[in-house]
């Protein structure tokens, strides 16, 4: 790899990896990504922006560079996060959270009470069929998050994987230590395996199952919006697709397992039946699980841990979201790290 800026390797050819990989050759560096070919947790995500809904007190940082980060997601035009990719692979621009009994509703309130504490008012409502009337007949309260996005995931992973090629990126297969790598600067972006590269950095796997939902001709349409809720304590959402739904997800720890169980499937239809009745419908057309990579405060590792080694990792369910704002923030210590040896960025 020959640049003025320099090399880097990017180990990791997730959702995060690919856009740190991106940032940094459209900035001049000379990436590798290093990568195993094997789906991961970008593969078998929800794809929701959604700093508002996901929100809860106590995660005000969390919540501040989700907001930053959707706003990069929103912004369009040359340079923008979006750029290069294929306008379709944004399949929601709203999101509704409802509440299916009083205890759920009390959440509700709850949180939007937090958000309005921090300048951040979602718009509540009692008569939430009338915003989605598929919704099943007793909920009414919610609120709607108007800013909020869904993408698909798949979708964005295929367009980042063509546009680093386009742009020059060069592939190379997984490492299992630093020693292998070689390049001026290392990211260390690969999920739930970066402890595995830098020993000690707090991140975990943690489980979660993922339904795909394909429509039927004769079913009820697709819902345009993303729809979120709270059922008997428990949280279910919809995703829309451009041929069904994405339904989602539980979260246990479960060491690496990653095979959809029973239960767990039986838990994410009866939640979204519960929700909206006329899923049933529609045909089960895929169970997965992926293995989020969570760390102890819910907040990723992004920075540097010595002169030659960066880590954007321990995204958690928060991955699509956060990968512009991760992409700056990675390409800012790139430019740190030059400067600081004297090379001009």
């Amino acid at each position: 790899m020959h640049s003025p800026h320099g090399s880097v390797a990017v180990i990791g050819g997730g959702v995060i990896g690919l856009s740190v990989a991106r940032r940094a050759v459209q900035a001049g560096w000379s990436v590798r990504v290093h990568r195993s070919g094997e789906p991961g947790a970008s593969w078998v995500a929800g794809g929701m922006l959604a700093p508002h809904s996901e929100g809860w007190p106590g995660e005000e940082e969390l919540l501040r560079i989700g907001l930053e980060s959707l706003a990069l997601w929103r912004a369009e035009g040359t340079g923008s996060y979006r750029d290069g990719l294929p306008p379709e692979v944004v399949t929601a621009r709203e999101s509704l959270v409802v509440a299916v009994d009083r205890a759920d509703a009390a959440d509700l309130r709850t949180v939007g009470d937090w958000l309005a504490a921090q300048g951040q008012p979602v718009k509540p409502t009692s008569t939430a069929r009338d915003i989605e009337p598929l919704l099943a007949q007793g909920i009414r309260h919610g609120f709607v998050a108007q800013t909020e996005l869904a993408v698909d995931n798949r979708a964005v992973v295929d367009a980042l994987t063509s546009e680093c090629t386009r742009l020059g990126v060069e592939w190379a297969g997984p490492v299992r230590e630093l020693a292998e790598v070689s390049a001026d600067t290392t990211v260390i972006a690969n999920g739930i395996d970066a402890p595995q590269l830098w020993p000690g950095l707090p991140v975990r796997p943690v489980k979660g199952e993922v339904l795909r939902l394909r429509w039927r001709k004769g079913c009820m349409p697709v819902p345009r919006r993303v729809l979120r809720a709270r059922v008997h304590g428990r949280q279910v959402y919809l995703v829309p697709r451009a041929d069904g739904v994405v339904v989602g997800a539980t979260q246990y720890e479960h060491g690496r397992d990653t095979a959809p169980t029973v239960a767990g499937v039986r838990e994410l239809l009866e939640d979204a039946c519960a929700v909206l009745p006329a899923l049933g419908e529609y045909e089960l057309a895929e169970s997965a699980a992926g293995l989020r990579p969570m760390t102890p405060d819910g907040m990723p590792l992004v920075g540097r841990l010595d002169d030659r080694t960066l880590v954007a990792a321990g995204h958690g369910r928060s991955g699509f979201l956060l990968a512009p704002w991760t992409a700056e923030r990675i390409l800012a210590e790139l430019m740190t790290i030059h400067t600081h040896e004297g090379v001009p960025v």
